[in-house]
């Protein structure tokens, strides 16, 4: 289905939200749950730019924790891990007054700021809050001095001796002209933490100053683990609705639909206007994507897809797993309108090429294949098939597709189905042929429009021809001189 490309393009870096992209779910409950939290994060511009802003100051939280956990001198280290309490106090108290104010209708983010307000106003937050800050104040009080002489120096309290800083500045003030900044730009590598010397220095000013030291000692020992496993499984979480949304928004601005599927276990279905979600985020123009519709009516269990090669018939099979798979992880799919089935599983089989180092016949390792699925699927269960047994003979082919779809019909579940085989699509009540048209004026040109009518009857006799250089054109190029 092609959604692979689409998952990794989706989480980039972030790893840890990949569980979420591979676990579609059944429970229609679920399923609402994050359609609701997703319409309010679309919905309210001010609460989508606060949640952003908290996801990005919490992405910083992560980098300084990772970083701390590298530093090789003590106060270095302490030093930036009570940077990072504030980072994290500062995101989750702006979090907290940004959904305070916000008009919330799901019930997933309403109890998350139930939760968040409750964190915020607890006395053991609140301390740690107000201790990081008390800590950072004292620190930042400490004045001292440094006298460098060759190839030593001396760290000594601060007495009122002359801030050289202006004169520094004011000596270098030439090198700010805009119109020499480009001369003297240039990139440093910076390094992890300090050197050894300012390792020294820093261990100097704590023994000249040692009560602000003694508090962040203090500090650190009793704050070692800060975090609340609520707010940190809220990050992560809302990173895969973020991730999806910033997924869609060029999508969406090239003008292509989504909407939020109903779900049901009702195996009636319809979509509008949808489109293959992975060729669209590939396509620089998308004008040039074609949208299909599709409907299924009880007891309709099985489309059989029909029409010439080339015809959009594959990509059409692939758009509708698409659409049931991002269905049942709650978001947004691409189509206008939509009412879709939750399946318990979806299973594909799209063609492969037979190479010289496989073991097996294409044809054997078809039948394997399609095995395998039957063996795993279920009354609630979804099958794609594409273009099976088409290395075999015609009488084969038709043969062990009617022994297969009988199967796929006794066991009453959804199927989409791509052959060249009309006869499939008249087999049963349960059936329905749908056909990759052609332009009326030209046959040759594909509309790649899928539409919902009987067989024509020709495709095969179109695939054979080509198949075998029969066509017009080909034979054409043989017989003349």
């Amino acid at each position: 289905m092609r959604l692979d490309r689409v998952v990794r393009e989706i989480v980039q870096e972030r790893n840890d939200i990949l569980e979420y992209y591979l676990s579609p779910v059944q429970d229609e409950k679920t399923v609402r749950y994050r359609q609701e939290v997703m319409k309010d994060l679309e919905n309210n511009e001010k609460l989508l730019e606060a949640i952003r802003k908290f996801a990005k100051d919490m992405a910083s939280f992560h980098r300084h924790m990772k970083m701390v956990e590298q530093l090789e001198y003590e106060y270095n280290r302490k030093g930036w891990f009570l940077e990072t309490v504030l980072i994290y106090c500062d995101a989750v108290s702006e979090l907290s007054r940004a959904m305070n104010t916000a008009k919330l209708q799901s019930s997933g983010l309403r109890k998350f700021r139930e939760y968040l307000k409750s964190y915020v106003r607890s006395s053991s937050f609140v301390s740690l809050k107000e201790e990081a800050q008390n800590v950072k104040l004292k620190l930042s009080n400490v004045n001292y001095c440094i006298i460098i002489k060759p190839g030593m120096f001396t760290v000594k309290p601060y007495e009122g001796e002359k801030e050289y800083s202006p004169e520094i500045e004011k000596v270098f003030s030439r090198f700010n002209r805009e119109k020499c900044a480009d001369e003297f730009q240039f990139d440093i590598e910076e390094g992890l933490g300090m050197s050894h010397i300012e390792a020294r220095i820093l261990e100097f000013v704590s023994r000249l100053y040692p009560e602000p030291f003694i508090t962040l000692d203090l500090f650190c020992e009793r704050n070692g683990r800060f975090t609340d496993k609520v707010i940190l499984n809220f990050e992560r979480e809302i990173q895969f609705y973020l991730s999806y949304l910033d997924f869609m928004e060029p999508l969406r601005k090239k003008g292509l639909p989504f909407c939020y599927p109903e779900v049901s276990s009702d195996k009636s279905e319809y979509v509008e206007d949808a489109f293959d979600i992975a060729l669209a985020s590939g396509l620089l123009d998308t004008r040039q994507l074609v949208f299909n519709d599709f409907y299924l009516e009880n007891p309709e269990r099985v489309i059989v897809v029909t029409g010439p090669n080339q015809g959009g018939k594959t990509t059409f099979a692939r758009m509708i797993g698409q659409l049931h798979y991002l269905a049942a992880l709650g978001l947004p799919i691409p189509a206008r309108r939509a009412r879709l089935f939750l399946p318990d599983a979806i299973f594909t089989h799209f063609e492969r090429e037979e190479r010289v180092q496989d073991q097996m016949s294409k044809l054997e390792n078809d039948i394997l294949r399609v095995k395998d699925i039957l063996e795993s699927t279920s009354s609630e269960s979804l099958i794609i098939l594409n273009e099976i047994f088409s290395s075999a003979a015609l009488s084969d082919a038709l043969f062990l597709s009617k022994e297969i779809m009988k199967t796929i019909l006794e066991r009453d579940c959804l199927c989409v189905w791509v052959t060249f085989l009309d006869e499939l699509s008249r087999m049963n009540e349960k059936i329905v042929s749908m056909v990759a048209t052609v332009s009326p004026q030209d046959p040759a040109v594909r509309t790649f429009k899928i539409i919902r009518k009987p067989a024509d009857g020709r495709s095969y006799a179109v695939s054979l021809a080509e198949k075998y250089g029969l066509t017009y054109w080909k034979i054409r190029e043989r017989v003349e001189p």
